[in-house]
């Protein structure tokens, strides 16, 4: 039976999205119930008290549907089902109740690019054969050449390889990201009838949100051409047809009181605003700013850009420091390169942990303190660096696709260290982790850090909790303030300041009443130190 729809977040209006502190659990690394080496919804449940002490308005899940996991849950095999490593439906139903007693809104993860090669439709279209009504949902084709033995175009791929398999019939059919996720023909009626369907069987059981994977992907030129750079429009991303697509999907929204996220990586700032008009999604990822160096003038630029790309639509910002696709905080931060790009991934590169420490502590406060909704990435609370994930035991298909070269996303999936003196270090009892947890683990430890004062578990319960409580912060205005080269100072109304100094030398801070949170100490004479953030009443 359906679950009662949630009513407002206490403290919260029902525009709470604006605002919202959005943790991400990746399910299979947060926490195991019942300590088989997978994370599960059990295990979730259990730690839902942390989720409230920490302070966060709601959880984004990423897909926990069945799935033979060939791209991390990314590949989904029915949409109404959870799989069975991480629990049942019923389960997840008593997942969604018990976090919005504690006040937390849940979000689930929709992928409309692409389904599973195992889902019911693509198995009845290999079984079908050429022509067939069954293979028309996904994108089939015969292939070039004399004896159709090439690809029917020279689309790239958004992994490493190639973007169409060939079966056994002779047609070749699409996939932008691994063989084993099809992409759907979103020209199909069925396709997007059945994708209404998934949002309100998931609605109907108490979501407040979607987080929509690849949002600018799943419209396809119909005459699938072949990719020429910089031609507009563009074959297969950001499409025009999309936009009609999220109209419908907003109507089923509205009708239940849910917001979208989506995953929209575009390089021009006036066609990203377009999926964040009034009757389209409500917010979409800020890739400039995650994929941002540590350097002043950077971030400024990036911070700038997107309060300017999101005011024409009135759609509020959003912030993000890592997720689970992207080197974890402190190790980037940690590099020479503090920047972040897929093409730039490789094994070894060097990392100083106690300054990107440093910097992940003031880099927190800094995002905490922009206008907007913030989404937090698990672990990220603790401080936890990027894992050097042994060859043998690496699981991701980017780097396998690569060729070996490419490291891949499985260093930022390491399994939570929950208690110290634990075996696996809290995150189950009996089996090993499915990804291995480096030596040290038990140091980053949520227990450990509970008790120490200046852990930086406790930072992100302090900001958190003022973020929640003074008016200042969340949505709302910017404005900045005279600083030093190197030095970011804006103003938040009515009375609170945020200064991040990303320069080599100490900063002097401006005239203020009182020190809300600092990421690190002041110096003896209160200047703030270099890679240090605080908050001021003023």
């Amino acid at each position: 039976m359906a679950a009662p729809q949630p009513g407002p977040t206490p403290g919260h209006t029902d525009d709470w999205w604006r605002g919202a502190a959005i943790y991400q659990v990746y399910p299979r690394s947060f926490a195991d119930g019942d300590g088989d080496g997978t994370g599960d919804l059990a295990g979730v449940r259990s730690r839902l008290p942390y989720l409230a002490d920490l302070g966060v308005d709601a959880i984004w899940f990423t897909p926990w549907y069945l799935s033979p996991l060939a791209d991390g849950g990314y590949d989904v095999a029915d949409y109404r089902a959870i799989d069975p490593a991480f629990g049942d439906l019923h389960e997840a139903e008593r997942l969604i109740a018990e976090a919005r007693e504690l006040g937390i809104r849940t979000i689930v993860d929709i992928v409309p690019n692409h389904v599973s090669d195992q889902h019911r439709w693509f198995r009845a279209a290999l079984a079908a054969g050429p022509g067939s009504p069954e293979r028309k949902l996904f994108h089939f084709r015969p292939g070039r050449g004399e004896h159709g033995e090439l690809p029917p175009n020279d689309w790239p791929s958004q992994f490493s390889g190639q973007t169409w398999t060939r079966v056994e019939d002779g047609e070749w059919y699409l996939h932008l990201f691994t063989p084993q996720q099809p992409d759907l023909n979103w020209a199909h009626p069925a396709v997007r009838e059945e994708h209404e369907e998934v949002l309100r069987f998931w609605f109907e059981r108490g979501v407040a949100g979607v987080r929509i994977d690849s949002a600018a992907l799943p419209a396809k030129d119909p005459d699938l051409p072949d990719f020429v750079e910089d031609r507009d429009p563009h074959p297969y991303i950001d499409r025009d047809d999309l936009h009609e697509i999220y109209r419908s999907w907003r109507r089923i929204a509205d009708a239940y009181d849910a917001i979208f996220v989506g995953e929209v990586w575009l390089p021009d700032s006036e066609r990203f605003a377009r999926y964040l008009r009034p009757d389209e999604l409500h917010t979409a990822f800020n890739f400039s700013f995650l994929s941002c160096p540590w350097d002043a003038d950077r971030l400024r630029a990036a911070i700038d850009d997107t309060l300017a790309e999101h005011a024409p639509v009135g759609a509020p910002a959003t912030w993000v420091l890592c997720n689970h696709d992207v080197t974890r905080t402190v190790t980037r931060y940690g590099r020479q390169d503090t920047a972040f790009d897929f093409a730039t991934k490789a094994f070894g590169t060097p990392a100083d942990l106690r300054l990107g420490t440093r910097r992940a502590r003031a880099a927190a406060l800094l995002a905490l303190a922009l206008p907007g909704s913030v989404y937090i990435y698990q672990g990220e609370e603790l401080g936890l660096p990027e894992a050097e994930i042994p060859r043998d035991r690496i699981q991701d298909p980017m780097h396998f696709r690569s060729g070996g070269t490419d490291p891949g996303r499985d260093g930022c999936r390491v399994p939570l260290p929950w208690t110290a003196d634990a075996p696996y270090a809290g995150f189950g009892s009996r089996t090993e982790p499915w990804l291995p947890q480096p030596e040290g683990w038990p140091a980053y430890a949520a227990d450990r850090q509970a008790a120490d004062p200046d852990s930086m578990l406790n930072l992100y319960r302090a900001a958190l909790g003022l973020r929640r409580a003074d008016p200042a912060l969340g949505d709302g205005p910017l404005r900045w303030l005279p600083s030093a080269d190197g030095v970011l100072t804006f103003h938040r109304s009515p009375d609170l300041v945020c200064v991040a100094n990303l320069a080599e030398t100490p900063a002097t801070l401006p005239d203020h009443t009182e020190i809300l949170l600092s990421s690190g100490p002041l110096d003896a004479d209160g200047r703030l130190p270099s890679d240090t953030a605080v908050w001021l009443r003023t």
